[in-house]
């Protein structure tokens, strides 16, 4: 007898792979982790950045969320979100603070370090912590490898790459997904939920542009300008606290449209990317 897996399943259980995948070997970097006099033992890692975009990547740029704390020795916790099927997932980590002079390099370095610390949590990158060890030439006064490490064949990821392949589908999916729901919830915010005068319009798209920017949507100030042009263009205007009726309808409908042009647009450059 043939058992079926739920969809549901069936797509976390795609995302699990995508994000525990070993990444592009360019991406991949090494530092010493023992210096025996011209030896040393090659630790490899990746760049905070190189997470991101492996979450952006699999989940989209809506589909996880990270937020930090500060502690008073100078570590910095991270609480790692990420939506899993209809889910959302929380795993987190303590980062420490590196040794260089400056203050603030060490305190961001805590903050990758956590990240990064909290994504293995999820698979991410976990593959790089069971490398077998590896003794390569270094150069102590220069602190450097005198010969790039390499990385085994099973830690090197075989083009054309299905995971790649998979976590754009993946992404265009979720960006879908999300735009759809947004769609719905705008339709009954708009009924439900419309602006009662001009300068409550005012405020609700400022506060929404500012939303939009902090999420990396759209420049800070961009919406509105939008917003404005559209009604002038319309013949209303360029005071948003002086439109009424079919004005406010306006601004809600371009609203709606500019954020989901800009989440599309995003999506297909990850893709073509």
């Amino acid at each position: 007898m043939q058992v079926s897996v739920p969809l549901e399943s069936a797509r976390v259980e795609e995302c699990t792979e995508a994000l525990a995948a070993p990444f592009d070997p360019r991406e991949v970097k090494f530092k010493p982790a023992v210096v025996n006099g011209n030896r040393a033992l090659a630790l490899a890692y990746v760049d905070a950045r190189v997470i991101q975009d492996r979450l952006d990547d699999v989940l989209g740029v809506a589909g996880w969320q990270d937020e930090y704390e500060c502690l008073p020795d100078g570590s910095v916790v991270c609480r790692l979100r990420l939506r899993l099927g209809d889910e959302w997932i929380t795993k987190m980590d303590v980062g420490g603070p590196s040794e260089q002079p400056d203050e603030g390099d060490r305190r961001k370095a805590a903050f990758s370090d956590a990240l990064k610390r909290a994504a293995v949590k999820f698979g991410v990158g976990r593959y790089l912590y069971r490398l077998p060890s590896q003794w390569v030439d270094y150069d102590p006064r220069k602190k450097q490898f005198a010969k790039t490490p390499t990385l085994p064949p099973s830690a090197i990821r075989q083009p054309p790459s299905a995971v790649r392949q998979l976590s754009v589908q993946t992404a265009k999916r979720d960006a879908e997904r999300a735009e759809s729901d947004e769609r719905k919830a705008e339709s009954g915010r708009r009924k439900a939920d419309m602006p009662a005068n001009g300068v409550e319009l005012q405020r609700r798209v400022h506060d929404y542009d500012a939303r939009l920017a902090k999420q990396g949507v759209c420049q800070a100030g961009e919406l509105v300008k939008h917003i404005v042009q559209a009604g002038v263009k319309a013949g209303y205007e360029s005071d948003l606290a002086t439109w009424s009726g079919p004005a406010i309808a306006l601004a809600v409908e371009e609203a709606r449209a500019f954020e989901a042009r800009l989440r599309r647009q995003k999506s297909e450059r990850k893709e073509v990317a």
